[in-house]
């Protein structure tokens, strides 16, 4: 059975812009075929009483909570900086 043929896969090939050779157009239209049968097979399963999902896993926040912590002194975060100016990271000028 084939819910796809190659006229069709040329057809979105040249809406997309693709230059498909021949041989790219037999795999692709063999590789789309079994895709949409397959979604046929899938689509024959019984899902009333099923409820949608967005995703087929749990998914639940990862954050940590927001705590205060001590932080670097200026005089560590500038330790191994190239160039330095007071307090702040010295960096070339890129406007010119």
């Amino acid at each position: 059975m084939e819910k796809i043929n190659r006229d069709e896969v040329a057809y979105v090939a040249n809406l997309a812009r693709l230059t498909l050779d021949g041989e790219a157009v037999i795999k692709f239209t063999t590789q789309l075929n079994k895709i949409l049968l397959y979604m046929d097979k899938l689509n024959e399963v019984d899902t009333t009483g099923v409820e949608p999902m967005s995703h087929a896993i749990a998914r639940k926040n990862a954050f940590r909570s927001d705590t205060v912590a001590a932080s670097l002194t200026i005089e560590a975060s500038l330790a191994n900086a190239p160039d330095a100016k007071g307090s702040c990271f010295q960096v070339p000028r890129v406007i010119e």
